[in-house]
């Protein structure tokens, strides 16, 4: 069975990095976009989910607004909560791509830095992934 994901849209809001009880690095964030049939538009929102470097990666380079491409697969997590079974169906993300025009792209947006001033890039990041060229 095949169960993968690519979607291009926009944030929704700014990427709120989180940790774990055991320090590891994770994200949720929204993904929009819209469609255009004749004169009706349809608005979707997608949840998605990052963990580790990637969730480090838009944490560092990605702002409300910026347009972003993921590649990922969907999983549904189920919690209770008041004795109520709830569910959701969220994009679990495996990659993540800078696109739309450079100008658009969040390019000048500098990165979040470290407090000595210095931008940390995961060594798992390849150059063409850099928002700097």
């Amino acid at each position: 069975m095949i169960n993968k994901m690519i979607l291009q849209g926009r944030l929704t809001a700014d990427i709120e990095l989180g940790r774990t009880q055991s320090d590891v690095a994770n994200t949720e964030f929204t993904i929009a976009w819209s469609e255009k049939y004749k004169e009706v538009e349809t608005r979707c929102f997608m949840r998605c989910k990052a963990w580790r470097q990637t969730a480090e990666f838009l944490d560092k380079y990605f702002r409300k607004g910026q347009e972003i491409l993921i590649e990922g697969h969907m999983v549904t997590e189920e919690w209770e909560k008041d004795g109520d079974k709830k569910s959701r169906t969220i994009c679990l993300i495996d990659k993540v791509n800078f696109c739309g025009s450079k100008s658009n792209n969040g390019s000048n947006i500098p990165p979040k830095t470290d407090a000595d001033g210095f931008v940390n890039i995961p060594d798992d990041v390849e150059d063409d992934e850099l928002p700097f060229n």
